[in-house]
């Protein structure tokens, strides 16, 4: 594939990301894992109910137990039947599907501060393939915008992070300002009810969105998909949810409408700064209740080193 035909002139990497952006990726991402073993501090342990499995192990073979073999391996009905010590042995599984769930709306297309919600969001994506793919694991995923919902198949090469990478690009710059409102407000819950679809089991599912639009029917596709899958959800806000300026102007966007905004009048700063907390925080108690683990991921930030905080890796390869 031909990266021109990917990249584009006002690929800035922050309101619009490159292909050589997400690709570079891989360097950064060395001792970053999603397996069960983390420390304590991490994001996978902890109250979530939900924890990652890491690869499965596969029975390999029924032997005489050998000085030094792990005792809790011990099958004690064959013991028991040849009057001699029998252990089960396990092979550990050389690589499990990771399918990376990534979110390109227009909801996503907006950023206050470093780089937009979609850039973040493609940005976490790649990370997320990156750190599969060095754990010998097959990586493909989904792309849905407010149109489509498209797919890679999981394979363990990096020419499939490229088109999957490639592949959020195209939505990428597809979205505009200037665009048209989205017609469906439902598609996040068309892409969970494909990834289901494909997951199948013992998938690591990554779902990177806002979770704008999300219902009482994306809570339950939720806990569907997490039934048979690890999964983890990085919800991606920009700070201004958290805090409006005291003064200044915001600019609103909703497609070809755009109307600015006084944040400093009491009218428009409380109604305006409540309803966007209140927003967050309802998307983030869903998240909860679905017992996903939940990566909160801010616009305002390096993404990479807030996954690090995240998984609880802060010594060692934090910088």
């Amino acid at each position: 594939m031909d990266r021109s035909q990917v990249d584009s002139p006002v690929a800035d990497g922050f309101v619009y990301a490159s292909l050589a952006q997400l690709m570079a990726l891989e360097h950064r991402v060395r001792g970053l894992s999603f397996l069960a073993r983390q420390p304590l501090a991490s994001i996978l342990s902890g109250n979530h109910a939900s924890r990652l499995r890491g690869r499965g192990l596969s029975f390999d073979e029924l032997r005489r137990y050998i000085p030094g073999d792990d005792l809790r391996h011990l099958d004690w009905r064959a013991s028991l039947r040849y009057g001699k010590p029998f252990v089960r042995t396990f092979t550990e599984e050389r690589d499990r599907p990771t399918l990376v769930l990534v979110d390109q709306r227009m909801s996503m297309f907006f950023g206050s501060q470093r780089s937009f919600k979609s850039v973040v969001a493609a940005e976490l994506a790649a990370l997320s393939a990156w750190i599969a793919l060095h754990a010998g694991d097959r990586v493909g995923g989904l792309v849905f915008d407010d149109r489509q919902v498209r797919h890679i198949k999981p394979l363990r090469s990096r020419a499939r992070v490229q088109e999957l990478c490639a592949a959020i690009i195209r939505s990428n710059h597809n979205l505009s300002a200037t665009g048209p409102d989205a017609e469906d407000e439902t598609q996040l819950d068309t892409a969970l009810r494909n990834c289901i679809a494909l997951a199948g089991h013992d998938c690591l599912v990554c779902i990177i969105s806002d979770f704008g639009g999300a219902s009482a029917q994306t809570l339950q596709l939720l806990r569907q998909l997490s039934a048979h899958n690890d999964v983890i959800a990085m919800q991606v806000y920009d700070p201004i949810a958290l805090a409006l300026p005291e003064q200044g102007r915001v600019m609103v966007t909703q497609g070809e409408l755009q109307v600015e905004l006084e944040v400093e009048r009491r009218q428009v700063n409380r109604p305006l700064g409540a309803f966007l907390a209140g927003r967050l925080r309802d998307v983030a108690d869903m998240l909860r209740r679905s017992q996903v683990p939940v990566m909160m991921i801010s616009t305002g930030q390096d993404p990479l080193e807030q996954i690090r905080r995240e998984l609880g890796r802060l010594t060692g390869v934090a910088r």
